[in-house]
Order: C-alpha cells, then sequence, then structure tokens
C-alpha cells in the first residue's frame, strides 16, 4: 500500500506517540530554553495544520503547520526512526508546503537544533536555506533558522 498524507489529530494515539518521541528526544539533546515545540494541546489549535503520514494502517511521522501573519512555520516534524528513508518525511513536507500556499502564505520558516543534521538536509532538499531569528525567537543557543519563499 502506498504512502499517504492526510489532516490528522495530535491526539490520536499514534499521532501522539511519535509526538512523545519526538519531545523525549529535543529533551535529551537540547537545554530546556532551547527546545521551541508546541504541546499537544497547542498543535490542536485554530492557527495550526496538523498532518501525519501513514502507510498500510501505521502512522509513521507527523508535522504541523503553525499558520503566522505573513509567513508559515513549520512545527513538530517528526518521522518514527525505523520510519526514516521511505519518503514520509518528503511528503510530509510536501503536504506543509500545498498547506502554506493554499493559505497563500508567501514564505515557510522553520526552528530546528543546530545538531540535527539529517533534518538539515531534508530541509535544504527542499529549498530551504539558513536564515536569522524570526518571530519570538531569540539568537544563539542551539537554534538553527531556515526559511523558503514560496512566490
Amino acid at each position: 500500500m502506498s504512502l499517504t498524507v492526510t489532516p490528522g489529530d495530535p491526539r490520536d494515539p499514534a499521532a501522539t506517540a511519535l509526538l512523545q518521541a519526538s519531545h523525549t528526544l529535543m529533551q535529551e539533546l537540547f537545554p530546556p530554553e532551547d527546545n521551541h515545540y508546541l504541546s499537544i494541546d497547542a498543535l490542536c489549535g485554530p492557527g495550526i495544520r496538523f498532518f501525519t503520514a501513514t502507510r498500510d494502517g501505521r502512522t509513521l511521522g507527523c508535522a504541523a503547520l503553525a499558520l503566522r501573519d505573513d509567513y508559515g512555520e513549520i512545527k513538530s516534524m517528526f518521522v518514527a526512526p525505523e520510519a526514516r528513508g521511505t519518503g514520509a518525511a518528503d511528503a510530509l513536507m510536501q503536504a506543509l508546503e500545498a498547506e502554506a500556499r493554499a493559505n497563500t502564505l508567501p514564505l515557510l520558516r522553520l526552528e530546528t537544533g543546530d545538531s540535527l543534521h539529517a533534518a538539515h538536509r531534508l530541509y535544504a532538499r527542499h529549498g530551504f536555506t539558513e536564515c536569522g531569528p524570526f518571530g519570538d525567537y531569540a539568537p544563539g543557543g542551539s537554534s538553527l533558522f531556515m526559511e523558503k519563499p514560496l512566490a
């Protein structure tokens, strides 16, 4: 069966398990002040679009798009370790970009950890380049900021 990406619910048990795994990993890798992930409740908010990638009924990954005034911010991008390399992350990225375009956002931005090199490669493959801090983010720490114009 093929991989599908659809709007999802962060409170679905499979999605919640992925989000908790992501949060645990971030807490192990980075100091508390450098963890900027959204809570599961926040991911259910009105300005958030949440997606899951599934294959054969199994949730392999999830990602969210936060709709800001003049850009979309990619949040909570995570693929289960055993599903990495299956195309799930690429499919999620395509869904996030399509959603940003559907909301006529001119720009996608993200914050990620400076040591998450596989994520950096994924974002670069999708046209993201490094930029400075945006929104409420402060410079420094272990954050890396990236953006992609959609115009």
